[in-house]
């Protein structure tokens, strides 16, 4: 793994919202959820990603949310980052300010994106984000999906002048982009897409991954992470299983049918079979349905049956 933060490292779990049919979240299968994910050894679990539908909550869900993700996790010893994360920059600094009182090892920001910001205006927020977080180092994500995605060079630039980013949550790309992320990326703790991660860590470039593939399974995840480590040929072989399943499975889904990312994940929990999640979003927002996670299940069994927690 890239040198850096050795607490915020290694295979991130995603903490994803059980939804009811009357669109409110259960919060007591939230809270055996992140049971779970504590028994499963991941190196640390983070909330309010696209996955954990941050965009779609009240500041009270969002406080209860937290609230029940830090109280496990401390009482556990585990790691945890919590999302701030939201489209309107004063909510979103208001989340920072709350989270910060959690104590988790990161809080995990994007940048306003109504309208996408200028580099002043990036590096003006992160700072004043920073401000809010009173010393708890912050997580950028910079989603493909993002208004502005940010190169390697621009984010270096803005990083540079900014204080408090201790990593970054991000899209990689082929060898031209791990070239520009080693020119401008270096002393960052990158975090790379779950299902490329071997390559990452065998480019020098990822210190872990705020993980798809823990989505379908957090202890076969946190077993390859592990891997690694020991044998990173192995590990790309089995990235390389993992890629061939997510393009011929997962992905036609968001391709062809235009799913978001968020059922995309959750669909993958589903076929995983470890957790009371399922594949339902809140409205408006479409979701996968269950028997598709049925169909695909004895395929990611054949194809991927040494990841999965229950196979």
């Amino acid at each position: 793994m890239k040198a850096g933060n050795p607490i915020i490292s290694g295979n991130w779990a995603s903490l994803l919202l059980p939804i009811e049919p009357d669109d409110s979240i259960e919060f007591q299968k939230l809270g055996e959820e992140i049971d779970i994910l504590i028994d499963a050894g991941v190196d640390g679990i983070y909330s309010n990603g696209t996955a954990g539908e941050f965009h779609n909550q009240t500041e009270e869900e969002f406080d209860r949310t937290q609230s029940i993700l830090a109280e496990r996790c401390q009482r556990a010893a585990m790691h945890f980052v919590v999302g701030a994360c939201q489209s309107d920059p004063a909510i979103m600094l208001n989340r920072v300010r709350r989270a910060a009182a959690l104590g988790p090892a990161a809080i995990q920001v994007i940048l306003p994106d109504w309208w996408p910001v200028t580099n002043g205006e990036a590096i003006d927020f992160l700072n004043r984000a920073s401000e809010n977080a009173n010393g708890i180092p912050l997580i950028l994500y910079n989603p493909p999906h993002a208004k502005r995605v940010l190169s390697p060079a621009e984010l270096g630039a803005i990083l540079a002048m900014t204080w408090g980013v201790a990593g970054v949550k991000l899209a990689d790309g082929g060898k031209d982009w791990y070239g520009e992320a080693r020119e401008h990326l270096h002393g960052i703790s990158l975090f790379v897409p779950g299902h490329h991660l071997a390559t990452g860590v065998k480019e020098g470039i990822a210190a872990g991954s705020f993980s798809n593939v823990a989505c379908l399974s957090p202890s076969g995840a946190q077993r390859w992470t592990e891997l690694m480590r020991t044998d990173i040929a192995a590990a790309l072989k089995i990235e390389q299983r993992i890629c061939r399943f997510m393009d011929e499975h997962i992905l036609p889904f968001r391709q062809k049918a235009g799913y978001s990312n968020a059922a995309l994940d959750k669909l993958l929990c589903a076929i995983g079979g470890w957790g009371p999640v399922g594949t339902r979003l809140r409205f408006p927002y479409h979701w996968i349905a269950e028997e598709e996670a049925i169909r695909i299940k004895p395929i990611a069994k054949r194809e991927l049956g040494d990841l999965l927690d229950n196979p």
